[in-house]
């Protein structure tokens, strides 16, 4: 099976596709003393912004986990989700709490997606 990795750097690549599936590293916002909608936003476009330069669109998106540092935020989150999503075709989808690994960061998101072009 096929391993190919999209802008590999030192420490990581953004995105990792085994044969027909995608792993996306996870997607952080730029704007760390913005609100959860903001931010999330952010990570949203940073997910699309991988999947574009994979070909590929939000459609290709099989499984998706959330990760907020704070609980309180999971309205907020999926007010900004809820706009994005493509309703024809959620993902999967799981969240929790963590500690994240900058200050001010309120949200990350890891996406595992099926190669573009892999088949409707």
């Amino acid at each position: 099976m096929m391993l190919s990795r999209l802008n590999p750097g030192p420490r990581m690549s953004e995105a990792v596709t085994i044969g027909d599936i995608v792993f996306l590293a996870g997607q952080i916002p730029t704007t760390l003393e913005a609100d959860i909608a903001v931010q999330t936003a952010e990570v949203l476009a940073g997910i699309d912004a991988v999947m574009v330069e994979l070909g590929g669109s939000k459609v290709d998106i099989a499984s998706v986990q959330v990760w907020l540092s704070d609980m309180a935020d999971f309205p907020g989150m999926n007010a900004v989700w809820d706009a994005w999503v493509d309703r024809e075709n959620p993902p999967a989808r799981a969240t929790c709490g963590v500690a994240l690994a900058r200050p001010g960061m309120r949200v990350e998101m890891i996406a595992t997606a099926r190669r573009p072009g892999a088949g409707a």
